[in-house]
């Protein structure tokens, strides 16, 4: 399996091939991958933590999660699941293709309610948890989609897209406080954009002069940028994401370490190794193995 495959697999394309684009998988980290990078969708999304804690970040922002908190995360929102220490952290996905709550007409339900909702005009938390005023009305009806998906009766979508109405409708009362603007960032687009690129390209030689014309700057004026809206530099941060990919590769496909090195992008076998027991503490081979 190569890593696009994995990819697909993974999150990409779990909506596509379905008339009803409801989708939830369970994931834990590490034990199936030891992060998820930044990256984002059209789709919206919920992280639920079933078990165990870890950082998940939306928006470039870190937030620390416990058992039992919702991830609520709008279309177009940059975010990523890290782990902490050496703690496993379990939790659900869910993605649902915004259109199974969209009309095809704009009235006022989708007006004043949903697209506020899901583009962030309406200032919701991020982060809902079980300390918060009306966690159990929100987390119930995510809670009873959950339930009826482990039997799937003939005509639970119309289930499923009422639950889905009724956790907007209690986001929106026991939350909304106030109206925001639309955030119209120009410095997160131009990462997102640098981030597309780096996931098309990562498994090719990508000089900081690629990356730079890419997204119109200048070397010295990329460089700054990156790191100071990443907290980190671009090579480190391309090595870290090639070493994230090798890692999935080794744990789901056949090829060799020399053949999964090259795929991620290294040039050198020997400075891949090096790389790659600095950052997990075992070897390329010691970790395929385990």
């Amino acid at each position: 399996m190569n890593i696009q495959q994995f990819e697909n697999y993974h999150e990409k394309n779990t909506l596509n091939n379905s008339l009803f684009p409801y989708d939830t998988y369970l994931c834990s980290i590490p034990l199936d991958f030891v992060s998820v990078p930044l990256h984002w969708h059209d789709e919206f999304e919920l992280i639920y933590i079933k078990k165990g804690e870890g950082i998940v970040s939306v928006n470039l922002q870190d937030y620390h999660v416990l058992q039992g908190d919702l991830i609520y995360i709008i279309p177009g929102s940059l975010h990523e699941i890290k782990q902490i220490g050496d703690n496993i952290m379990e939790y659900e996905n869910i993605m649902v293709d915004t259109y199974i709550i969209d009309s095809d007409t704009s009235d006022s339900l989708m007006h004043s309610f949903i697209a506020p909702l899901l583009d962030g005009r309406i200032a919701v938390p991020k982060i809902i948890s079980k300390s918060m005023s009306g966690y159990k009305r929100i987390i119930a009806p995510i809670d009873e989609c959950d339930n009826i998906r482990t039997t799937m009766p003939e005509g639970h979508e119309l289930y499923l897209k009422g639950q889905l109405f009724l956790f907007f409708y209690n986001l929106f009362s026991e939350y909304k406080k106030e109206s925001v603007p639309p955030q119209k960032s120009n410095s997160l687009s131009r990462m997102k954009k640098i981030l597309k690129f780096v996931e098309l390209n990562y498994g090719e030689h990508i000089s900081i002069s690629d990356i730079a014309n890419e997204v119109g700057l200048s070397e010295s004026h990329f460089m700054k940028y990156f790191k100071e809206t990443m907290g980190t530099s671009f090579i480190d941060y391309l090595k870290e994401y090639r070493l994230k990919m090798a890692a999935r590769l080794l744990k789901c496909s056949d090829d060799t370490i020399l053949r999964i090195s090259e795929e991620v992008g290294f040039e050198n076998v020997s400075y891949f190794n090096r790389s790659f027991k600095t950052k997990y503490g075992v070897t390329p081979s010691q970790y395929k193995n385990n």
